[in-house]
């Protein structure tokens, strides 16, 4: 509330005729206004990185561009014909869009996947050239499809390039038993280099898989699933951690490897349940003092477990927390902006797609509070089932503040060698718009915000940048 001071007159120059100093004043002002100015812009500039303060000025304008709210509407098929006899015997109800995307035999396949004429192709140069197009198939630059699922990526300071390593999947999809779900065996982890997040050279296989060893945790017939790597400064080694499991998921442990260089080949060390507890779908965070933690799904997926590593990285501390008890959660990543901790997880439905929701927390122990659900765009069943994807790790943008990109994967369990990949543009910013717990409803946090695009990229001069 603003209070008015009658006591005091209005501050004003004022103008008489005939007064000489009058018009001097306002112009000397105006002169010290412009070289103060003046003066900010040079330090600005002198301070900024190569190309920043233009950058800083273009991204505004670009990601005013990729927060306007994109619709995207599927126009469900025509039912199948079914004989009068069936319809009378048992009515047919209205497919959904969950539906038809699990169908592998269902007309709007493609409309999901779509096919290779479309793929984002690094060899070929034209106006698509930077764009990412959600969900099309992604080749390298030897024209193969991407084979990096369940990842995430490094930004390695020592070579100044981006490192993506996921699940190598290129093997035949089966059941290993009538219940089960959809697998391929282990091949191993694979990793691509790229200096501008979009051109992505295939490394090769970084982590192998066990051929023969049957009792060995990396034996093709047992499951590898999201493996990380971060760097530790202190021993100069990258560290990997991974879900490892045995074909009825029982195991419910994680693995640890660790290697001299980025591009492997990775030295696979041993595999244990953190804390004593099952570990299914996990992540790593590192923070900014150098701490770096595991996230990890526990007690049936019911809840997340999250504790720091040792100084080596090469394992857990006795230090943990639970956190989203009973809130049955999976697929997390993790990520900080503005000293605030925040993380996106997704429902426990298999290889079906669910919703996602945001979280948020002042200690990366904790308490942690959902904000609500971060996809914005494309229509209620895009938004209800993370775009048909899950989440798998959101990668920080320094040049570009406020701004990440959030890494999703579309599986597709008929085929899963040919599953997808979903960027989008993330942002933070704005009040979130879910009641909170802890802070009796006023929005400590900035909302999380993952717009849908079927065709977006960085500003043009990040590229030049990196």
């Amino acid at each position: 509330m603003r209070f008015k001071n009658k006591s005091r007159n209005p501050t004003t120059i004022r103008c008489y005729p005939g007064c000489r100093c009058s018009f001097s004043v306002l112009l000397w002002s105006l002169v010290g206004c412009l070289l103060l100015l003046n003066l900010y812009c040079f330090i600005f500039e002198k301070n900024a990185p190569h190309g920043g303060a233009h950058l800083r000025i273009n991204q505004h304008q670009h990601f005013r561009e990729l927060e306007e709210v994109e619709e995207d509407n599927i126009q469900m098929p025509p039912p199948r014909k079914r004989s009068a006899r069936a319809a009378k015997r048992k009515p047919k109800r209205p497919t959904t869009l969950i539906e038809e995307f699990l169908d592998e035999s269902s007309q709007l396949r493609h409309v999901f996947f779509p096919g290779q004429r479309t793929a984002i192709d690094p060899r070929r140069k034209s106006n698509d050239t930077y764009y990412y197009y959600p969900g099309r198939m992604w080749l390298d630059t030897e024209g193969n499809p991407i084979q990096a699922h369940g990842g995430g990526i490094l930004h390695d300071q020592r070579t100044k390039m981006y490192y993506w390593y996921g699940e190598y999947k290129d093997g035949p999809t089966y059941h290993a038993h009538k219940n089960g779900a959809a697998r391929v065996d282990v091949i191993g982890v694979g990793c691509y280099s790229s200096k501008d997040l979009w051109t992505w050279k295939n490394e090769g296989i970084v982590l192998a898989a066990e051929e023969r060893n049957e009792t060995h945790d990396l034996y093709k017939l047992n499951v590898l699933e999201r493996p990380k790597v971060i760097y530790n400064e202190k021993t100069g080694k990258y560290v990997m951690w991974m879900h490892i499991d045995d074909t009825n998921y029982t195991k419910a442990s994680t693995g640890v490897a660790i290697s001299d260089l980025p591009t492997g080949p990775f030295n696979y060390l041993y595999s244990k349940r953190p804390h004593g507890y099952e570990s299914r779908d996990m992540t790593l965070f590192k923070d900014d003092d150098g701490v770096a933690y595991l996230v990890y799904s526990s007690e049936d997926n019911s809840e997340l477990h999250i504790g720091p590593l040792n100084e080596e990285y090469m394992d857990v501390t006795q230090s943990m927390r639970r956190i989203l008890v009973g809130q049955h959660r999976e697929a997390p990543a993790l990520f900080k902006h503005e000293g605030t901790y925040y993380m996106i997880t997704s429902g426990c439905t298999g290889w079906a797609p669910n919703e996602a929701l945001a979280h948020a927390a002042e200690s990366i122990m904790g308490p942690w509070e959902t904000i609500g659900n971060p996809c914005i765009g494309g229509n209620k069943v895009f938004r209800e089932t993370t775009f048909f994807a899950q989440s798998t790790f959101v990668l920080p943008l320094p040049e570009l503040h406020g701004s990440f990109i959030f890494m999703a994967d579309r599986w597709n369990p008929a085929d899963l060698k040919d599953s997808r990949y979903v960027w989008l543009p993330l942002r933070v910013s704005g009040p979130v718009d879910q009641p909170l717990q802890y802070n009796f409803g006023f929005p400590l946090w900035s909302r999380v915000s993952v717009y849908w695009h079927k065709r977006w990229r960085l500003p043009y001069r990040w590229q030049e940048i990196n």
